[in-house]
C-alpha cells in the first residue's frame, strides 16, 4: 500500500484507518496514537496529528468528530514527523507532494468519480475544488496562478458533512 492508496481510501470512504465522522477522541487516539496537539475553544476541539486534523464538538458531555482534514500540503516541509506512525505502518513512506491526476486515477480505480465544484467563494485564483459524489469528500488542488510550480498538486482532502451540507 502507498500514500496514494491512503488518499484514495479517504476520498472514497471518508475514514482514516476505519475511524471517521461521529467518532469520539478516544477512538482516534486508539488508532492514530497520542502524538497530537489539542486546541479547545468552548464546545469545539481541534486535534492536530500533522497530516490529519480533526474537529470535534461537545454535546451533552460527549465529543463527536464532525470534520476530518488530510493536510497533504504539510508534507512538503516534513514527511517524517507529520505522518502519524500508524499511517506510516499501514501505507509506508509518504511523498512530499501528490499530483491530482494520480489521485483521480486511484479514485477511479476504486470505482468512484470526481466532479469539479463551482467557484462560489472566489477560490479559483489559488485552488480548485472537486467532490467525490459517492462519499461527499472534497479534494482541494493548487490552481495555476500564484504558484505555477505547484499547480496540480493536492492541497487537502475534507471529510466534513456538516460543513458541506449546502453543496451536497
Amino acid at each position: 500500500m502507498s500514500d496514494l492508496d491512503f488518499y484514495a481510501r479517504v476520498a472514497t470512504r471518508g475514514d482514516v484507518l476505519g475511524v471517521g465522522i461521529g467518532t469520539q477522541p478516544a477512538a482516534w487516539e486508539a488508532v492514530l496514537g497520542t502524538d497530537f496537539l489539542d486546541a479547545e475553544d468552548g464546545s469545539l476541539l481541534r486535534r492536530d496529528y500533522g497530516l490529519v486534523e480533526l474537529s470535534f464538538e461537545e454535546q451533552g458531555g460527549a465529543w463527536s468528530c464532525f470534520g476530518v482534514s488530510v493536510q497533504v500540503h504539510r508534507l512538503r516541509w516534513d514527511t517524517g514527523s507529520s505522518v502519524p506512525a500508524a499511517l506510516r505502518g499501514a501505507y509506508g513512506v509518504f511523498a512530499p507532494s501528490t499530483r491530482f491526476e494520480d489521485l483521480a486515477a486511484a479514485i477511479a480505480g476504486l470505482g468512484c468519480s470526481l466532479e469539479p465544484e463551482p467557484d462560489e467563494d472566489g477560490m479559483s485564483e489559488d485552488m480548485r475544488r472537486y467532490r467525490v459524489p459517492e462519499s461527499g469528500v472534497r479534494v482541494f488542488v493548487r490552481a495555476e496562478g500564484h504558484a505555477e510550480e505547484r499547480a496540480g498538486e493536492v492541497w487537502s482532502l475534507s471529510v466534513s458533512p456538516a460543513w458541506w451540507r449546502a453543496g451536497s
